[in-house]
């Protein structure tokens, strides 16, 4: 039988999600702990792979396992989790159900804040002045105009293509600064840190609009504006076709 859960992450403590030889992941933590909860060496896999810092308030991984899940099962494994780990919800699925390739989209949240906050400092980015927001959303209607997001892609990735369906694209106001809300059907390597670098770039006026369509049709990453921070960046939703697949 195959299961997926739910789950949501602060990533300030770790490598990204997938297995690293040397470094401690999310995905290392929720295995050990549940291979202990099943008796049984379990591995899972994941709906994307987020980088090292980077945070998700919405996550889904599938397993395998032959028997009926055990008793108040998302209770223990809460139980057993680190709090910067948090089981929501567990469900069987058709065996034809994949984590990583059946998502229909995903969805990022990059934070911003304007004010200093000790807070949250782990999942923001700290803006010395404000940008224009009416600039970058601009901007981000032309990016929603294109398909191939190679600029905004890191060298050396194994991506087959660079094309991306860009769903939503848009900067709105909050209460400490600003968010940066992007949805496409697939994200290339560092894609979504690069965007928010160079729409900041648009923000401050260092990048006009024509700029910004020559650097996105350039296919070049050097032309592109800098990476921000991974703290800034929360997966926020993955859609999949749940009619199909859930039990």
């Amino acid at each position: 039988m195959r299961y997926v859960l739910e789950i949501a992450y602060n990533g300030a403590a770790y490598h990204g999600w997938q297995y690293q030889s040397h470094s401690i992941s999310v995905q290392q933590v929720i295995e050990e702990q549940l291979s202990r909860i099943l008796r049984k060496k379990t591995s899972v896999l994941g709906c994307g792979r987020t980088d090292a810092g980077v945070h998700a308030t919405q996550f889904y991984l599938h397993f395998d396992y032959l028997e009926q899940l055990p008793e108040r099962f998302i209770f223990r494994l809460n139980q057993m989790l680190p709090n910067d780990i948090a089981i929501y919800e567990a469900f069987e699925v058709d065996e034809k159900f994949h984590a990583r390739f059946k998502a229909t989209y995903r969805k990022y949240i990059y934070k911003t804040a304007i004010r200093k906050n000790p807070f949250t400092n782990n999942e923001s980015l700290h803006l010395f002045k404000q940008p224009d927001m009416d600039l970058m959303n601009k901007a981000c209607t032309e990016l929603l105009k294109h398909k191939d997001f190679a600029s905004f892609c890191k060298s050396g990735g194994d991506n087959k293509t660079t094309l991306c369906d860009l769903m939503e694209a848009r900067w709105e106001t909050t209460n400490d600064g600003m968010e940066f809300h992007v949805k496409a059907d697939r994200f290339l390597r560092n894609m979504v840190r690069a965007l928010v670098g160079t729409l900041l770039e648009v923000g401050y006026g260092a990048i006009d609009l024509k700029e910004l369509v020559e650097i996105i049709l350039s296919k070049n990453r050097s032309n592109s504006g800098k990476s921000v921070a991974a703290r800034g960046l929360f997966l926020a939703e993955v859609g999949y076709n749940w009619d199909e697949y859930r039990k």
